[in-house]
């Protein structure tokens, strides 16, 4: 028989699971522990749940994240950017200036037309 208990301590959603009726309870000091250990494990990032999987001495646990904001970053004119928004005219000017290499359509078809 097993028993779910879910809490928010510090903002976080934390969720305890037991697996045995007579599983000691996890005391407020060791959630506030495993919060430190995500903080300490994992800096930068923002908790936002933490589920605590409790099966006599053993403890499972789970983090999880908010999620992390991605930028897309490709390289143009020989710099790594993500937006060409804080370059200045000589720079746009370049950038819209330099040949786009590539194969047209039928150049493709043309170089595979033997069966490659």
């Amino acid at each position: 028989m097993s028993q779910q208990i879910e809490l928010k301590v510090s903002g976080v959603d934390v969720a305890i699971s037991y697996a045995n009726e007579h599983d000691k309870p996890v005391t407020q000091r060791e959630i506030e522990a495993y919060l430190d250990r995500a903080h300490a494990q994992h800096p930068g990032q923002v908790l936002q749940s933490l589920k605590l999987d409790v099966d006599g001495e053993d403890v499972g646990i789970s983090y999880g994240f908010e999620a992390v904001p991605f930028d897309r970053i490709r390289r143009i004119t020989g710099y790594l950017v993500g937006t060409m928004d804080r370059w200045n005219d000589a720079k746009t000017a370049e950038e819209s200036d330099r040949v786009k290499h590539g194969l047209s359509r039928e150049d493709r078809a043309f170089t595979c037309s033997n069966g490659c």
